[in-house]
């Protein structure tokens, strides 16, 4: 009797497996029912606006900042606030859009308020830049494409992530509230204080 099969090859198992866990992701995706979850991962609408309109809406420190890349004095006044502020959610100084919240923020003792994640990963985006003359990560507003700080990696702090988001308070705006944690339902929704 002649074998009609030949022996399965190891590349044979390999695709088959490929095959096999693509099918169970396509179908995990189109049968999640949650709209939350498929609207965090489209992108945010972006806002343009002039130069002059810039200059107009922010104060002159914000704008340095925001639109020409700048960077505030490490341990500013900004910076002591910032280690006051109790919960909340910091938007975006440019289009008050929400970039990170008290539920993210840590203390790594640089001068400069400190994030380990962004609380709405869409609304923030990186880009590398050289302006030193060495490649840094740079942190962007992904609605109005304004500058924020920079994010570094694996300086062993205590967090979740092992990044330090190192971003410049000048521009980010704080919204007072208590917030739900990660786990919870609508974790990051903020609730307004009583008045």
């Amino acid at each position: 009797m002649k074998l009609l099969f030949k022996k399965p090859s190891l590349f044979t198992f390999f695709l088959t497996g490929i095959v096999i866990i693509s099918g169970y992701l396509f179908a995990v995706t189109k049968s999640d029912p949650n709209p939350e979850k498929i609207t965090s991962t489209t992108a945010p609408k972006k806002i343009k606006m002039e130069d002059a309109e810039w200059k107009k809406k922010l104060n002159p420190e914000q704008y340095r900042i925001l639109r020409k890349a700048g960077t505030e004095r490490a341990f500013g006044e900004v910076y002591k606030e910032f280690k006051k502020q109790g919960e909340g959610k910091y938007v975006c100084a440019g289009c008050d859009t929400e970039l990170f919240s008290s539920n993210e923020k840590f203390d790594s003792k640089c001068g400069w308020p400190s994030f380990y994640d962004p609380s709405n990963a869409k609304n923030v985006v990186t880009s590398v830049d050289y302006l030193l003359g060495y490649a840094r990560t740079e942190v962007l507003c992904a609605v109005c494409d304004g500058h924020l700080g920079h994010v570094f990696s694996g300086e062993g702090f205590d967090t979740p992530t092992d990044q330090r988001y190192c971003i410049n308070g000048t521009v980010l705006k704080f919204v007072p509230g208590t917030l739900k944690k990660k786990g919870e339902g609508n974790a990051g929704k903020i609730t307004p204080p009583e008045k």
